[in-house]
């Protein structure tokens, strides 16, 4: 079977970027791939569900025309190749496309499919928007508390995948530069260790910071939360809070206000004739035992925040919206506890595994987390399914379909087509609430009706033609 085996269709029209936005025709050629072990049965279960909504929402007048590529198993069957050319060249012309789970290769070549996709399309947006549906159930108290869109950096940090195995030449080398060169004897074990480099640049952060805060004001969101590790990696995670600020501030300035900017407006407005020494106290309450120098810089940064009051004075900046940073280990306790208080999160590459995944268990599980890999310069995104293959499942017809669902009401919405993603949200919670439900969430329902991966897809639809 050759690589063109999956050839384009003949009709559909290309979606295209004009002066920085999305141009989207009547019948847009989406490119797809279904992905390994379990992927088969999602994909063919929301297709059908994906074409209901858009004939529901458009009776015809609109028209999603799929295109079939190959990547992950399917591709090395057919072409020998774990990523075809020709799936990077689909992807790249047609700018939006969704995607299945995919394997990983064992042994060498690819590091992740996944991961090569987003660096190839430079996707350096890993969107996961995460709220309740309800009925769903859930591990906490109040799961409903849960709203949170967390901009993952995609491209940086470990994931860049720079690093060498322990005792190999290379690992040595660096190891040898290190202690040589850097004279640094912060390696406890140089002999015997690996050695990752985990870059994280100004421009890759204010990137990411710049999409999370135009999403925050695009859809009136309260708050935008920059979580790092700053406290320990100063140059890396503490670089990117400090150029995360300095964004918000150099670009958003009149529609922002950060955290300690607001403290001291309220402590202004609150005390009007504070003198600035008792200000920065207000601000620093060990501001008195402080040395000279930084007793200066936290005057400074209420001197700046002061001549803020023109534009956020008379209690305009509660109206704003707010840039704070959250330590990542105590961001993962007060998700839990206090879920309210996030709203739109930016961050880096591994704190946004660990934290997108932990707020998606809040909510049901990751077999219902959407996500899309986005770069909203070029216009080029791919959506996709965020559980693994579980081969073992694979075509028994059983697993749930949700995650790639959810990620195809995320394209709807990306592509403008916001009626069929509302469509596609409320039917799939109205089959919830019904208890017609896959065997995931059927063994922790009472009265739960069992549904086949395909008979959930079948009550979606149902629900959304009626």
């Amino acid at each position: 079977m050759g690589e063109n085996a999956f050839s384009r269709p003949a009709d559909g029209e290309r979606i295209t970027m004009r002066e920085g936005r999305l141009s989207v025709p009547a019948r847009p050629l989406i490119p797809f791939v279904e992905g390994d072990g379990i992927g088969r049965d999602v994909w063919r279960a929301a297709r059908r569900v994906f074409d209901a909504a858009v004939e529901k929402c458009f009776a015809g007048g609109r028209q999603v025309v799929w295109w079939e590529v190959l990547a992950g198993g399917k591709a090395f069957s057919a072409v020998g190749a774990w990523l075809p050319g020709t799936t990077l060249d689909a992807f790249r012309e047609c700018l939006v496309g969704i995607k299945g789970p995919l394997t990983t290769p064992i042994g060498g070549g690819i590091r992740s499919l996944n991961v090569a996709l987003r660096q190839e399309l430079d996707l350096y947006v890993c969107l996961r928007p995460v709220r309740y549906f309800r009925g769903v159930p859930s591990p906490v108290k109040r799961p409903e508390d849960v709203d949170v869109v967390i901009f993952r950096e995609n491209t940086e940090d470990i994931y860049a995948g720079i690093e060498w195995p322990a005792e190999s030449p290379e690992a040595r080398k660096v190891i040898a530069w290190l202690r040589d060169e850097m004279k640094t004897t912060k390696i406890r074990f140089p002999e015997t260790s690996g050695i990752g480099i985990k870059p994280v640049s100004r421009e890759g952060t204010e990137r990411l910071v710049r999409a999370a805060i135009r999403h925050a004001l695009e859809f009136r969101r309260r708050s935008v939360t920059l979580v790092h590790k700053g406290n320990i990696m100063k140059f890396t995670e503490g670089a990117f809070r400090d150029w995360g600020y300095a964004l918000a501030k150099r670009e958003f300035r009149d529609a922002i206000v950060t955290e300690r900017e607001s403290w001291i407006l309220g402590n202004h407005e609150a005390r009007p004739g504070l003198s600035l020494e008792d200000d920065a106290r207000a601000l620093e309450s060990a501001y008195d035992s402080l040395p000279e120098e930084q007793r200066a810089k936290v005057r400074h940064e209420v001197e700046e925040a002061l001549a803020l009051l023109p534009t956020h004075g008379e209690g305009k900046w509660l109206s704003k919206l707010l840039v704070r940073d959250s330590i990542a280990d105590i961001t993962l306790q007060q998700i839990l506890t206090r879920p309210r208080e996030f709203d739109v999160v930016a961050t880096l590459n591994l704190n946004g595994d660990y934290l997108s995944d932990a707020v998606a268990a809040q909510v049901g599980g990751i077999g219902i987390a959407p996500g899309g890999n986005i770069n909203y310069e070029t216009g080029h995104a791919i959506f996709e399914a965020t559980h693994g293959t579980a081969p073992k499942y694979a075509d028994q017809d059983k697993v749930n379909p949700g995650s790639v669902l959810l990620s195809g009401a995320m394209m709807f919405r990306y592509l403008g087509w916001t009626k069929v993603a509302d469509a596609i949200e409320a039917a799939i919670e109205a089959t919830i609430q019904q208890k017609r439900v896959t065997y995931d969430l059927a063994r922790l329902m009472e009265g739960a009706t069992l549904m086949s991966t395909s008979g959930f897809a079948s009550a979606v639809i149902e629900n959304l033609r009626a």
